[in-house]
């Protein structure tokens, strides 16, 4: 009897210990069927697979568990795990992040790319660890372009008297209203239901975003600016992240880059085909504009920068081959 006790006991013990599952969080503004929702998809089953399945990350789309903000919150007080965020509302966490956020900083896709998986980047990514983050990987959203019911952007002076909905980002904010852009910071789950109403104008995203959250039913013009880049950051609770064995974490990092990897390509097939995909859904088009007015015209605002992030630190960033 106490034989038969003691291997029932083991079974229940091992059957336990084989089942263990930890389930964590991450969530991402946009679709599950974009450049985002492709990120954190690609990110979970990697986690699952790199650890045995001992740990299982619910997926969760379009603002599901709130705004971009109220999400890197959430991962910082620990309430939750993971996020997949745009560079949107990080600098309101880690202030450290509002130079990537200056316009025309970046010459292209390449650029950005050498940047963030380079010396800078890695030297960013410390920056969360004190504020409660671990920075696992930089993923892609992308180059933004303005779109708006009102009219064709050509130059600058077509944005004056615009209002548009921005991310609560305070460099995006400070260089749009020194174009005369009547800025409206706003969490993206509310943009759309906001466009369709007429409580703004317009707004500004990269394609990726513009083509899966379907702007072109709720937007007449599009201009391609390309008049920031936005990155994304992989963000986990440091906390939970330090409670990892060394093993994990380097299966969590890993299973993030990879998530990083497969954000990318799907950046590069949307910004690929995304013009000819909104043109005939309708919408209107300027395809080439003259950057230097937007960059003349930004001036007084550049200057500011200068003086708030340094210039050598600027200049640090655009000579990155």
């Amino acid at each position: 009897m106490r034989r038969s006790a003691l291997i029932f006991g083991w079974v229940l013990c091992f059957s336990a210990g084989a089942s263990a599952q930890t389930a964590m969080k991450i969530n991402v503004s946009a679709a599950q069927n974009g450049h985002q929702g492709i990120g954190i998809d690609t990110f979970a089953k990697e986690v699952e697979k790199r650890t045995s399945g001992r740990y299982k990350i619910q997926t969760f789309y379009n603002g599901a568990l709130g705004g971009e903000r109220e999400s890197i919150e959430a991962v910082q007080l620990g309430t939750q795990e993971l996020t997949f965020a745009t560079s949107g509302a990080i600098p309101n966490f880690v202030p450290d992040t509002k130079i990537i956020d200056v316009p025309f900083l970046f010459r292209d896709s390449a650029h950005a790319r050498a940047v963030f998986d380079g010396a800078f980047g890695q030297e960013l990514a410390k920056k969360f660890e004190p504020k409660g983050f671990k920075l696992l990987a930089w993923g892609d959203n992308g180059f933004r372009h303005m779109t708006n019911n009102k009219r064709a952007i050509n130059s600058p002076d077509d944005l004056k008297g615009l209002k548009m909905r921005t991310m609560e980002n305070p460099v995006h904010i400070a260089a749009y209203k020194s174009l005369g852009i009547l800025t409206t910071p706003m969490a993206w789950p509310e943009v759309f239901a906001a466009l369709q109403q007429g409580t703004v104008d317009g707004q500004e995203n990269p394609l990726p975003v513009i083509v899966s959250q379907k702007l072109e039913q709720v937007q007449k013009y599009l201009t391609l600016t390309g008049h920031a880049y936005s990155p994304m950051a992989f963000l986990m609770n440091k906390a939970q992240f330090d409670k990892l064995s060394p093993a994990d974490q380097q299966a969590f990092v890993e299973a993030a880059k990879a998530g990083a990897k497969a954000n990318r390509a799907r950046v590069d097939e949307d910004d690929a085909k995304g013009v000819a995909d909104l043109r005939g859904k309708g919408m209107q088009i300027v395809d080439k504009v003259d950057k230097a007015k937007f960059v003349s015209a930004l001036a007084p605002a550049n200057a500011q920068f200068e003086k708030e992030f340094g210039k050598a630190n600027l200049d640090r960033i655009r000579a990155v081959k």
